[in-house]
């Protein structure tokens, strides 16, 4: 019987659409799964919706099974949770989580998944990327106990980094955003909130990840001297400000950089792709985690979703794509 899914396509910026796919037998080494929940990751997506992504990116930007490219039509995203259908017999009806679009069922090396801990629910699983990026981060950043640390942008990314800097010992925490809506996702996560005028200051590390020049901006104010902003924002084709005059030097201040798409230089020669992983899936085990999801849909309401998605009009960190058993 031919195999079949359906797919959401951005067909050109701003406007998408769901088309059939035709799937490939799985070959040896091969798994088919079946998706239970995809995730939208609002900054990422939405930036690619709009069409946001500059052309020297094009490359950088593509997902592991991204089809298409830049700026459409493309088959784009990158947390999706399933189940086996078919595959080896130590995986065949597990609940695994794959860097993959949203698309009811599809074809992928049995290397492209991994496996969810039984502690942690489907419907919490698709956080695994955005977790994982947070792990990353703070490879990058290695804060110490007892550190004064912000996180300013209380988006998906920066409220993953919050909760898990909350784990660590004697470390002072605060989420930093402009919307007083997000003093629940910082309470639900177990660290404190402050508004950007108001936020405490003397900090050892600044993770920035609110996307705005505005936000860097403060991000830096609020450093000790030769203290480090870690910079996880990425702007797309969007020029940014950095006040580098003042004291700037003479404090001695640090920017640095921190991307996902290559394991943290501190961790390169011990950890891989799959170890990482791996690591956020089992750090989602933790319930407080559950507040990064926001919404959810049916997959089939994606094409009038994403637009409100993307314009605002429908706010959220995670918004959780569900995916009925009749898809």
């Amino acid at each position: 019987m031919k195999r079949t899914g359906r797919a959401f396509w951005l067909s050109s910026p701003g406007h998408g659409d769901i088309r059939e796919m035709a799937l490939p037998d799985p070959a040896e080494g091969e798994v088919v799964v079946r998706s239970l929940y995809s995730g939208v990751s609002r900054g990422t997506e939405t930036l690619v919706f709009r069409g946001g992504v500059p052309e020297s990116q094009y490359a950088a930007m593509r997902a592991p099974f991204q089809e298409g490219d830049f700026p459409g039509p493309v088959k784009y995203g990158y947390l999706n949770v399933g189940v086996v259908e078919e595959g080896p017999g130590e995986l065949l009806g597990r609940t695994v989580f794959c860097l993959y679009p949203h698309q009811t069922r599809y074809v992928v090396p049995v290397t492209a998944v991994t496996p969810v801990p039984p502690s942690v629910p489907a419907e919490r699983a698709i956080l695994a990327g955005t977790v994982e990026t947070a792990v990353n981060a703070l490879w990058d950043a290695a804060p110490l106990v007892g550190d004064r640390i912000a996180v300013v942008g209380g988006g998906m990314v920066g409220s993953s980094v919050a909760a898990l800097l909350a784990r660590f010992p004697g470390v002072r925490v605060q989420l930093v955003d402009a919307d007083p809506a997000r003093a629940k996702t910082a309470e639900a996560l177990g660290v404190g909130f402050a508004l950007p005028q108001d936020a405490l200051g003397d900090c050892d590390l600044v993770v920035h990840a609110s996307a705005t020049e505005q936000g860097l901006a403060r991000a830096l104010e609020l450093l000790r001297a030769e203290g480090t902003v870690l910079e996880l924002s990425w702007y797309g084709d969007r020029q940014v400000s950095l006040p580098l005059g003042e004291a700037f030097h003479s404090r001695r201040l640090v920017v640095r950089s921190s991307q996902v798409g290559s394991v943290s230089p501190a961790r390169r020669s011990s950890r891989t792709y799959a170890d990482r992983l791996a690591l956020a899936l089992k750090l989602l085990a933790d319930p407080a985690l559950d507040a990064l999801v926001t919404g959810e849909s049916a997959f089939g309401e994606l094409p009038d979703v994403l637009p409100r998605l993307a314009s605002g009009e429908i706010p959220a960190l995670c918004h959780r794509v569900r995916y009925d058993s009749d898809e």
